[in-house]
């Protein structure tokens, strides 16, 4: 019935939970994989046609049946291992995440079972696992495609952050109502601080400077650089917009969910240089509807890659004769609009800039401003005597006091 010259897919380990998804001569794709008769002890070859065409389902459906068949023998005496539990995750929970963030789970799964092995059960990890796993990804000496190269400790906590959301993931998913995993091994251990993070923040002048020679480039970097400053947003929201993103009527952009970082769909609204901006392009590519912003430069129906953007980035920093400190990339144009609006109501700011929370853009986005704090200091106002004696000297004067009283 198969072809040998068609498409096929297979995952899992041969012998053991093997599933093989296969395109048959109509087009149509099936799998197949063995599993044991319970009747009769014996193990039968399976084989059911999936029911559509679409190769990159068929793949998402395979990993699935592998990822059931590895784990439900294991399940069942609560021993579940590594390689079984990340397949189920990769399968079940990843596909729901950004692309990036996608790339990250599958890379850290490898790392974690390049350490420490698929068949390694997951109730056995302890603080000697947790305490190797930081030393070696510090030395170097562990991770795919990196070796050689030490890791910082905020990509190692980035690593080990996933590690503990798959494990509690696990506590509360299971098969036939028994939890994948009956407790989480790692809770508690103490995460790698960076303890003075590098947060470079672009200042106006550099912005105008690399935006002056932008144009000479590629319009795509133009668009993208004013996109960043004017909207805060990330480069990898603003390289995925597409035209029906955009309206220029009302002036709002609506950032969509798949293809932001934390998986925040909002609308916001446009500036003026926004909407110049934008105007120029779409004049430019006459484009409509849900064609890109940024398309790449060869495939029209492809966003403009990110290594294209970074390229043209570096590109325009040497022209312009710029000496940006370490790091200072797409993200310090995101730290200057957080910075340069710290006026702002922080509800309307966090809305504005794409962030969930509050908190986050206080700690890693907001920048001290040596302007406000000398504008502070030319205004500080002094204590004198008689404020100081009004002021509740024990915990009794400030019961007393009525203001305590009424949100007491």
């Amino acid at each position: 019935m198969a072809n040998a010259k068609c498409w096929s897919y297979s995952a899992g380990v041969k012998g053991k939970n093997r599933v093989r998804a296969f395109e048959a001569r109509s087009g149509l794709l099936f799998v197949e994989y063995r599993e044991r008769d319970d009747d009769t002890g014996k193990v039968k070859r399976r084989r059911h046609s999936l029911g559509h065409r679409d190769r990159k389902r068929a793949v998402k459906q395979t990993k699935a049946i592998a990822a059931r068949m590895a784990v439900d023998p294991v399940v069942e005496t609560g021993e579940i291992t590594l390689g079984s539990l990340f397949d189920i995750y990769e399968a079940e929970v990843t596909p729901r995440k950004g692309k990036a963030t996608q790339d990250h789970d599958r890379r850290a799964a490898r790392i974690f079972l390049e350490l420490w092995g698929r068949d390694r059960r997951t109730l056995t990890l302890n603080l000697r696992d947790w305490e190797q796993f930081i030393d070696l990804r510090k030395q170097g000496r562990l991770g795919t495609g990196v070796r050689g190269r030490p890791v910082g400790d905020r990509q190692i906590e980035y690593d080990l952050k996933w590690l503990l959301a798959v494990f509690r993931w696990a506590t509360r998913a299971g098969v036939d109502g028994k939890p994948l995993l009956e407790r989480n091994p790692l809770v508690g251990y103490p995460l790698p601080k960076e303890r003075n993070p590098v947060r470079p923040v672009m200042t106006d002048d550099q912005y105008r400077a690399l935006l002056s020679v932008a144009g000479r480039i590629n319009w795509r970097l133009e668009l993208a650089l004013i996109l960043a400053n004017e909207t805060g947003h990330r480069i990898g929201a603003i390289r995925h917009l597409r035209w029906s993103d955009i309206d220029l009527e009302f002036g709002r952009i609506k950032w969509r969910a798949r293809h932001d970082k934390i998986g925040f769909e909002h609308v916001t609204p446009i500036s003026e240089p926004s909407t110049q901006a934008l105007t120029r392009a779409r004049k430019k590519v006459a484009a409509i509807g849900d064609t890109w912003v940024l398309p790449a430069s060869r495939h029209l129906d492809r966003p403009c890659p990110k290594g294209t953007l970074d390229k043209w980035f570096a590109q325009a920093v040497e022209i312009a004769g710029l000496k940006l400190p370490q790091r200072a990339r797409w993200h310090s144009l995101r730290r200057k609009f957080a910075t340069e609006l710290k006026d702002m109501s922080l509800k309307d700011l966090s809305y504005l800039g794409g962030w969930k929370d509050t908190k986050t853009l206080l700690t890693c986005y907001q920048q001290p401003d040596e302007a406000v704090m000398l504008e502070g200091l030319a205004n500080r106002r002094t204590l004198s005597a008689g404020v100081v004696s009004k002021l509740p000297n024990s915990m009794d004067t400030i019961a007393d006091w009525g203001w305590v009283k009424k949100f007491c």
